[in-house]
């Protein structure tokens, strides 16, 4: 198995004209093919051309100093024994220099500090690049190949809803413009009876406004208060005032592992209507072996990212976030327990002593039948609609 220095080498190898003909020819199929080769490839490409400008720009800053070096040296006056005795006379070195040093020279004495300022910020702009890029990553769930998040494209309209306002107040200012449009959907659930809900991360990401919506319709506008983007999980806070509270959770939030084995059961709205899944759970690790997931045989679809994942005694094992692009049944949760320590991490911040919660600690699902535990289950799995 080739290691990572073992990439790197052959990549740059491609990359400088190295590789015979055959050897080359078979990395660009391999790159048209693998698409995680061809992901590594671009990584590899954008940290070596960054390391490269930041070497050039290291280099000419260098090359600067050593001119400036050079300048000030003759600048200074040179004194010059006479042969025999011990006194000396200054020469004039502008008496000795050629007419284009004497350019260069007053070039140098009129913008030093120019210069001296575009190498600062030439250096300066790439950390600053790096650090952007940093965070942009930080900020961004990545998506690795072979996986498929769970969000619901829903805007279908061909006409930009902007557009259409537009020609709506040009015809008649007394119409009011047509509502905003979502554009994507998952699932939530609530997370504690004071509003607060549990999503995914890619739900909401990058949403300008979100809302809640039951399966009666209810409607609450809700805002993002928490985020875990490592581990793809959002906690929203309904925010309208009608909003008088959820009453007691039925389930209870598993704060250990799950069983391999175990049977377990979604409920997600990949749809409009709430949609029932069951499957058992097929490996306490998720895609790639990420140990933070778990992997069940459920068919799940865009749309059920945020739902519940329960086990048969009706607790809370974890929070569905995508699937296996080539095995439909091979689906992928967020375990309960990060859950636990993202609402740990609530507590200790500043919005927790203004909206105080309490998680379900007893759940009143165990050792009732399956459609009992839906019924009750259901009042509290809700549509996620982003609005950008």
């Amino acid at each position: 198995m080739m290691t990572e220095a073992d990439y790197y080498a052959l990549f740059e190898s491609y990359a400088q004209g190295e590789l015979a003909g055959p050897a080359r020819a078979n990395l660009e199929a391999r790159l048209a093919a693998d698409p995680a080769l061809a992901l590594r490839y671009a990584d590899f490409t954008e940290m070596t051309g960054t390391l490269r400008a930041y070497g050039q720009r290291q280099q000419t800053r260098q090359q600067l100093r050593s001119i400036h070096a050079a300048m000030l040296a003759a600048d200074a006056p040179e004194e010059v024994a006479l042969p025999g005795t011990k006194l000396t006379h200054t020469v004039n070195p502008m008496l000795r220099i050629s007419r284009t040093e004497r350019k260069l020279r007053e070039f140098w004495s009129g913008h030093r500090a120019t210069v001296g300022v575009a190498a600062s910020v030439a250096v300066m702009a790439v950390f600053a690049t790096l650090l952007a890029l940093d965070i942009w990553r930080t900020n961004h769930l990545p998506i690795p190949a072979g996986y498929q998040a769970l969000r619901r494209e829903i805007n279908n309209l061909k006409q930009n809803q902007k557009a259409l306002n537009n020609t709506i107040k040009r015809i008649d200012v007394n119409v009011p413009p047509l509502a905003p449009v979502s554009k994507f959907s998952g699932t939530g659930f609530a997370l504690t009876s004071e509003g607060y809900i549990v999503t995914s991360y890619h739900v909401i990401q990058d949403a300008d406004s979100v809302l809640i919506e039951g399966r009666n319709h209810q409607r609450y506008h809700a805002e993002p208060v928490y985020s875990d983007v490592k581990h793809d999980l959002a906690i929203l806070r309904i925010t309208d005032k009608k909003f008088t509270g959820f009453g007691r959770l039925p389930y209870a939030i598993k704060s250990g592992q799950a069983d391999l084995g175990e049977r377990v059961y979604t409920l997600g709205y990949p749809r409009e209507d709430v949609v029932y899944g069951e499957g058992s759970l097929s490996a306490r690790s998720g895609f790639e072996g990420d140990t933070a997931f778990y992997q069940v045989s459920i068919p799940v679809n865009p749309g059920n990212s945020g739902g519940p994942l329960m086990d048969e005694r009706g607790n809370l094992i974890g929070v569905v976030s995508g699937r296996q692009n080539d095995a439909q049944s091979a689906a992928f949760a967020t375990k309960s327990s990060y859950l636990v320590h993202l609402v740990d991490s609530l507590a200790a911040a500043k919005s927790a002593a203004t909206y105080p919660y309490h998680l379900p600690r007893f759940g009143q699902l165990a050792g009732t039948g399956r459609p009992q535990q839906l019924k009750k289950l259901q009042d509290y799995v809700f549509v996620v609609k982003v609005f950008e």
